[in-house]
């Protein structure tokens, strides 16, 4: 079981990566780099995963599917995009606050068909101008999809 104390310390943590990898300009050439970095990663270590770097213009910028993704890793893609436009934070940042609070997606009024309640889909925030799309990867156990992320992340940004 987990304690309030453990979820407390995931919450932090999970406000310091957002805050972390906030990117100054976000380009086609950004897009294609990290996508390709996760991409080859995922390939190299035979990921069943699908990865998707979406805009909120409404732009799908880069798409792959590893061998064994399907199309519930795309209706997964979909639910997780819908997570972070609304809530503006990682969907696995609003599990976790939605777990400490003690409440259900069902008492936010968030139809659980329509959004997704775990990890895997990560904010695309450009400094001083807020959330513009959503990092996605669906195909794992969803701690492990946000931690995908992450580590695709602190590989892409500089030190």
């Amino acid at each position: 079981m987990t304690t309030e104390n453990t979820l407390k310390n995931e919450l932090n943590a999970l406000k310091t990566q957002e805050e972390k990898f906030q990117f100054s300009h976000f380009t086609a050439q950004d897009i294609w780099k990290l996508g390709t970095q996760m991409a080859e990663t995922a390939m190299r270590r035979s990921l069943p995963i699908a990865i998707s770097i979406r805009l909120f213009s409404g732009v799908t910028a880069f798409q792959f599917c590893c061998e064994g993704a399907n199309l519930h890793n795309e209706i997964w893609m979909d639910r997780k995009e819908r997570t972070v436009r609304e809530m503006e934070m990682s969907s696995l940042r609003m599990y976790t606050e939605f777990a400490l609070d003690g409440v259900s997606m069902e008492e936010k009024l968030m139809d659980r068909y329509e959004y997704a309640c775990c990890g895997g889909g990560f904010p695309i925030r450009l400094r001083n101008a807020g959330v513009i799309g959503v990092i996605i990867v669906s195909g794992l156990p969803h701690k492990d999809d946000h931690a995908f992320i992450v580590e695709a992340l602190d590989e892409y940004f500089p030190n």
